[in-house]
């Protein structure tokens, strides 16, 4: 991974920059799928409490020419800056840029329900116990292609580590295991 390219939300008075943030996530899914690309990682070097307005992707040079000749941005190249394809600096550090999931849903509580592995008693504790383990995790709001479904994904960040370490990355550019270039 000694590559990289920014996409840069470009505020608009009307849209705001979450939700450009969140469809140009969605696009560059899309993207990593039909690419079948499981070594481009993202990172979010503007987070702080927020993902921040930049989404960095991070790959080998030929990857990421590749990704980019897909037009994968599609209409909302209009909101974006894309800086062009660089090096990665000299001098930096790594970390892990992945999902992280609650343990109690509610999807989770209605399939309990429906398996009948929770009494109607159960539930009010259940779902007091949810909310108290919410997550404080920025996120992205993902819209499913398939369904229409809404879907949070939540971002946990590493530990920042001097070495880097190879592996796979999700076809959100996530993983648990493989770090990032963080600068």
């Amino acid at each position: 991974m000694d590559y990289y390219l920014d996409i840069k939300v470009v505020p608009d008075e009307e849209v705001p920059i979450y939700f450009i943030r969140n469809k140009v996530y969605s696009k560059l899914h899309k993207a990593l799928f039909t690419l079948q690309a499981s070594d481009i990682g993202v990172s979010f070097p503007l987070y702080n409490i927020k993902l921040g307005d930049i989404i960095r992707i991070h790959g080998n040079k030929e990857k990421l020419i590749k990704l980019q000749a897909e037009n994968w941005l599609g209409g909302m190249v209009g909101y974006c800056s894309v800086s062009p394809i660089q090096a990665i600096p000299d001098e930096t550090v790594y970390c892990t840029v992945s999902r992280i999931q609650s343990t109690m849903t509610e999807a989770k509580l209605r399939r309990l329900l429906k398996r009948d592995s929770i009494t109607q008693d159960e539930i009010k504790g259940y779902k007091a116990k949810m909310f108290q383990q919410g997550l404080d995790n920025p996120y992205l709001e993902i819209e499913s292609s398939s369904n229409g479904h809404k879907h949070r994904r939540y971002i946990a960040f590493g530990d920042i580590v001097k070495l880097p370490v190879q592996g796979e990355f999700d076809f959100f550019g996530l993983s648990k295991t493989a770090t990032i270039p963080w600068f």
